[in-house]
């Protein structure tokens, strides 16, 4: 079984900076992308950025394009989020998630880690 950890969440005042981070533990078969997502309260679970399995490639929502930077550590079998300029619509649940190569849909989640921006 894959297992998902965040953590680095907190309460940040607006222009802040968070880094988050995802460990992933058990045997994950292949390679895999990484991808951060995001839900606020009474919202669906949008999209954040992601990072192919080498780090060649990444993604981001244009909401944090320039803010946020996506990286893993393929040793350490971990993604970081780093969250910069942040603002009070930032404020969310932050999930991160495994998707094999080979598939179009992320099959491993984390429980969650809070981030809320204070204006």
């Amino acid at each position: 079984q894959v297992q998902l950890v965040e953590s680095g969440g907190g309460l940040v005042q607006a222009g802040g900076s968070l880094r988050l981070s995802c460990a992933v533990s058990g045997r994950t078969f292949s390679s895999y992308t990484m991808g951060w997502f995001r839900q606020a309260p009474g919202k669906e679970r949008d999209f954040v950025a992601a990072i192919t399995w080498s780090g060649a490639s990444s993604y981001y929502a244009d909401s944090v394009k320039g803010r946020f930077t996506i990286s893993r550590d393929n040793v350490k079998n971990t993604a970081y989020l780093q969250m910069n300029s942040l603002k009070p619509e930032d404020t969310a649940v932050y999930y991160c998630g495994v998707r094999y190569s080979t598939m179009t849909e992320y099959k491993y989640w984390g429980q969650g880690t809070q981030v809320t921006v204070s204006s």
